[in-house]
């Protein structure tokens, strides 16, 4: 199975879970809505039929990632976040359940398929980054590993090669996920050092650059995942990013 089937795998496993937490929706009445939205869009894929917090109101899963909410005669529909307004300000609620499916997703993925900066001491955080080794925030965010390991947060590492994986940029990555020691490789990568170009046969980078753009719509990099599932895009200081894990 590969890295990416696995990783598709997990996210519907993730919005199963999660649609598991809320109320079952009557037979006849998800039968309808998936009817009518099918019949509008044969080519579309139409997923699983939930209640939403919103009274006569149905979450349908739809491609991407996206989520509708629907009438309960599946005739009208609104393609777009839903937010709650609460004492503390608005939520965007359709934000908060991709982050809990993007959380168990990423979790889902193999240690030893990324590069992975750990704490010498405990580990009290943990961060996921698509990087790329032409990417300037990228090699500043680099230069603060030292510091996030320092304050217990671990660094684990995916390839996103920003000119896709026919580019030189792909290669320059594959050379790091393929050495003896990859945390040195990319290291030298990002400083701009002389590393000779080594692609080993079945190295995850193809599949960590689709995990990127299908699963975790990844728009350039680095791109941060928290532990939440928060995409973070581009980079931020180590004492913010602290902040935002509680360390």
């Amino acid at each position: 199975m590969t890295f990416l089937s696995k990783s598709l795998g997990a996210l519907a496993a993730a919005m199963l879970m999660v649609a598991g937490a809320q109320a079952d929706v009557d037979e006849a009445v998800a039968k309808k809505i998936k009817a009518k939205l099918s019949a509008s869009n044969p080519g579309a894929t139409v997923g699983e039929v939930r209640e939403s917090p919103v009274e006569g109101l149905y979450e349908v899963d739809a491609q991407g990632g996206n989520v509708l909410f629907v009438s309960k005669d599946g005739n009208h529909f609104i393609a777009g976040d839903l937010y709650q307004v609460a004492p503390q300000g608005l939520v965007n609620l359709s934000e908060k359940r991709r982050g809990q499916v993007r959380a168990t997703v990423m979790d889902e993925q193999p240690m030893d398929e990324m590069i992975v900066f750990s704490p010498k001491g405990e580990t009290k955080a943990h961060i996921y980054v698509f990087t790329d080794v032409d990417c300037g925030y990228c090699r500043k965010l680099h230069d603060d590993v030292p510091e996030l390991n320092r304050r217990g947060i671990e660094v684990r590492y995916l390839a996103f090669p920003r000119a896709g994986i026919n580019s030189l940029g792909y290669r320059k990555i594959a050379t790091a996920w393929c050495a003896d020691n990859p945390n040195q490789t990319l290291t030298d990568l990002k400083n701009r050092k002389n590393v000779s170009i080594s692609v080993c046969k079945d190295n995850p980078v193809a599949d960590q650059y689709k995990l990127g753009n299908e699963v975790i719509d990844v728009r350039g990099t680095p791109t941060i995942v928290l532990q939440d599932g928060t995409v973070v895009p581009g980079y931020i200081p180590p004492d913010t990013l602290a902040k935002a894990l509680g360390v």
